[in-house]
Order: C-alpha cells, then structure tokens, then sequence
C-alpha cells in the first residue's frame, strides 16, 4: 500500500472515530493558545488549563503579561515545569508582540515562528487553530503514530512535517493531527497499542507486519 493511499485511510478512519477535532488546550484567542502551547511542553494540557485559568485572570491581555516580571509569571506556571524558562520565554514572546504587532499574533507562520521561545509545532498549531490555515502539528502523538503507521520513516519533527505535507491533504491537515492526539490517547499508547479497538488498523503498517 502507498503512503498516500495507506494516509488517506487513516484520514477517513479517524474521521468517523473522532468526528470532533479540535484542540484540547483552552484559549479564546491567538495569544492565550501562544501562551498555553509553550506551557504544554512536557506538560499535559490538562494542568496548563488549570494553571493558565489563574494566569489569564491576573494577566488578561498580552500588555499586562509584557508588565509583569519574569518571577512574577513564573509564580503562577511553575507548576507545568520547567517555570523559570517558560516564564521568561513567555515574557520575551508578549513584549515582542507589543513591539511589533501592536499586541497581536501575525498570521504569519515565519512571523510567529521568529517569536521568542515558539518552534514549528506552535507556529503550525496557531496557524491551524486560529487562522484556519493549513497546519501540521507534529506533537509526540504524531510522530509517533504516523511512524507505526508507516506514514513515515523519521523522527525528527521538522522531518516528519515534510514527509505528512507531501501525502496529508492541507485541508484535513490541521484535524487530522488532532485526531492523532485523541487516537494517540485513547487507544494507540505508546507502551500498549490497543490494537484490536484500533478504527484504523487495516492501514497500519505495525499492524500489518505483527499479522504476518
């Protein structure tokens, strides 16, 4: 089976598996999903919502986070982990957009991409999420479902990015690697594929060769 076709399958499997898409971190705009992604590093996007319901309330725009200090942000998010480098780069991204986009996120994904502490993941995801661009999110579900599935040989994010935008088409790359977040929860675990509830195992190379 060809990458595209064995991907195209996956795409319409997940489809009827999870029909509802969507991000799992909460935000009502660009900046708070810019704040929550970098916090979700290493993070279950469960406990940032809790930490950036507290940190959005003391904090409601991108101004009042560019005027508190680093130690201050970082009172709120240590517990996400990693909170001193998070809440400098948080700190440094919110000024950065006062400066040069009076406050708000370009929708720009090598604009948003040069922001302080930002890689493609969250470039993509903001691109994806709010404005509804094309976007793929290469996330740990990711790389590694798309790699049992045979989707693609690498490992390295960047990689695997190309290798999806050559077979995923851009209208259902965005949802689709939401769905490989839930699919990647729910049933494809990384310890302990359950893989006879697998929607999609009939396109699964893994699968495919453990039948053998």
């Amino acid at each position: 089976m060809r990458k595209k076709e064995r991907a195209l399958g996956v795409i319409e499997g997940l489809k009827k598996e999870y029909p509802l898409a969507e991000c799992t971190l909460d935000y009502a705009n660009a900046w708070q999903l810019l704040v929550g992604v970098r916090l979700a590093a290493q993070c279950t996007d469960a406990r940032v919502n809790i930490v950036t319901s507290e940190l959005f309330e003391k904090y409601p725009s991108p101004a009042a986070l560019a005027a508190a200090t680093p130690e201050e942000i970082e009172a709120i998010v240590k517990p996400c982990g990693l909170g001193r480098t998070k809440a400098r780069d948080i700190h440094l991204c919110m000024n950065e957009l006062i400066e040069k986009y009076d406050g708000n996120v370009p929708d720009d994904f090598d604009k948003v991409l040069a922001l302080p502490g930002v890689g493609r993941k969250s470039a993509n995801l903001i691109m994806g999420d709010v404005f509804g661009k094309p976007a793929i999110v290469t996330d740990t579900h990711c790389i590694r479902l798309c790699g049992r599935m045979g989707l693609t040989k690498n490992k390295e994010p960047k990689k695997v990015e190309m290798d999806l935008w050559k077979i995923i088409p851009p209208e259902e790359s965005n949802d689709f690697c939401h769905r490989l977040v839930l699919h990647g929860r729910a049933v494809c675990d990384a310890r302990k594929p359950q893989c006879d509830r697998c929607a999609v195992k009939e396109y699964c190379e893994t699968f495919a060769k453990q039948q053998k």
